[in-house]
């Protein structure tokens, strides 16, 4: 199956009524959405390849393009917004993208090599006058997204998934989370780039409207009013996105009914207080761009408890997903001891584009290797417990040490370089980097801002005369994370 088909199933059943909004106003109804893509396909694949970038902030014509490229039975390479122009660059020339579609603020930054079409306006109304495409008929094992995650390496890395991927993850969170119907709607508050677009697929099988806010963007007030006007509202939203609704001390809206949390820790404490200011509709997932949103979860009803334990974990396997906890030697951990988590299922992407060695070191024995440690109660609650890839996870965004580290390097005034996390009320985690050498914090800022995307620079540095190492002349970042703590 395609996942175009569950767009055409929507359109059959709720063809007049509105699909895409933009705040409080209608876009597009359901048989309009489905005839856009469908032309859109028509235009697409007269292309010269089967990989469509799409760099844009959160914009009502992200749904359109998404299920475009799909009816075309091509690939669909979402970019993150933020990322500096130049990681956007590779990500287009890693993935081949034959064509990009960009936002206006973001088209103006991109140099590329391949056509760029600014999204909205005359120019981008072309590719809706052709002929409309037939509807696809797809293998399911067909590759459908390519999620770039940042490699620990410093490159991006493109988790291939396919159709059957992202139907088996659309099945599992209508099994495990939520239960939308057409008099229901999803909220974009996250970026649509990852998250809360990875959404989209069970709420348009459900009919559920797709509301994007103005702003394109996240603005706690702008939020929490759309959660007043529309009927139904869930969201996917990080845990620091929770924590600024929080803030704003305003009571719950009448509308708002899931909100899915995820992409960083969210403390105990901090989860606590969002229940008592919204009430118990939460659910927080556990997952990867590997097996997109789709590992483990803390349903509704665990939220419930008074167990500060079951909060602080994260939940059960989900639907259609074996997880386990393993041994260097890959043998099953003991109830309570440490070890590597694993998973496997349907939603288990097929590989990494164009990177068999970093494919065969996550895909082992049939099994997805996540790289982060944990451990198993007795009870069967998976509790996170440490991070073997050192990722530093940041408002819900994925930082990884080492790409950072490479461009502080760059820096004449840089000798050594270390970055690791620290625990953060508002940010469940902030970058720091330890420095030795003799630049100041100002210079650092205005290095890094030149080469990587901004919310990836550290938020304070410290200065050391050496970094701690090993004997084997290995940085001990544990030391340094000790010295943090006290």
């Amino acid at each position: 199956m395609n996942l175009f088909a569950l767009l055409d199933q929507a359109a059959a059943r709720f063809g007049d009524r509105g699909a895409v909004y933009c705040g409080e106003r209608r876009v597009v109804t359901w048989a309009g959405l489905r005839e856009r893509a469908l032309r859109l396909a028509g235009s697409l694949q007269g292309a010269p390849g089967t990989r469509i970038a799409v760099a844009s902030e959160n914009r009502p014509e992200i749904v359109e393009l998404m299920f475009g490229i799909w009816a075309a039975e091509f690939v669909y390479v979402p970019i993150n917004y933020k990322l500096h122009p130049r990681e956007m660059a590779d990500i287009v020339v890693d993935s081949g993208a034959a064509q990009v579609f960009a936002s206006p603020k973001i088209a103006a930054r991109l140099d590329l090599d391949v056509p760029v079409e600014t999204v909205g306006g005359e120019s981008y109304e072309q590719w809706f006058r052709t002929e409309p495409a037939a509807a696809p008929d797809t293998d399911p094992a067909a590759l459908a997204w390519l999620f770039y995650t940042s490699g620990t390496t410093g490159r991006s890395k493109g988790a291939m998934l396919s159709h059957r991927n992202l139907m088996a993850m659309t099945v599992a969170h209508l099994a495990d989370f939520d239960a939308p119907d057409q008099d229901c709607s999803l909220v974009h508050g996250a970026p649509m780039s990852h998250g809360s677009g990875l959404y989209i697929p069970p709420y348009v099988l459900r009919g559920a409207r797709q509301v994007i806010p103005e702003s394109g963007a996240f603005d706690p007030g702008e939020f929490l009013d759309l959660c007043e006007h529309h009927p139904g509202c869930s969201a996917f939203l990080a845990p620091t996105m929770v924590q600024r609704l929080v803030a704003t001390g305003r009571d719950r809206p009448r509308h708002l009914r899931t909100v899915v949390y995820g992409g960083g820790p969210m403390y105990v404490d901090s989860l606590k207080k969002a229940m008592t200011a919204f009430g118990p509709i939460f659910t927080q997932l556990y997952g990867q761009g590997e097996a997109p949103m789709t590992i483990t979860g803390l349903r509704r009803a665990d939220h419930l408890c008074a167990d500060d334990a079951i909060l602080g974990s994260v939940g059960y396997a989900r639907s259609g997903v074996d997880v386990a906890v393993v041994r260097e030697d890959g043998t099953p951990a003991a109830i309570g001891e440490i070890g590597e988590i694993v998973c496997c299922g349907d939603v288990v992407m097929s590989g990494y584009w164009n990177n068999p060695a970093a494919t065969a070191a996550t895909l082992r024995g049939g099994w997805l290797h996540t790289g982060d440690m944990g451990s198993f109660d007795d009870r069967g609650y998976l509790t996170l417990r440490d991070r073997s890839k050192d990722v530093v996870i940041s408002g819900g965004s994925n930082i990884y040490p080492r790409e950072v580290e490479e461009v502080l390097i760059e820096h004449p005034g840089v000798t050594e370089a270390c970055v690791v996390g620290a625990p953060d009320e508002e940010w469940g985690e902030v970058v720091v980097a330890f420095i030795v050498g003799t630049a100041d914090p100002a210079e650092l800022d205005a290095h890094l801002l030149t080469r990587i995307a901004r919310f990836k620079r550290p938020k304070r540095y410290e200065f050391l005369d050496e970094l701690p190492k090993n004997s084997y002349g290995k940085v001990l970042k544990r030391a340094l994370r000790e010295q943090l703590a006290q």
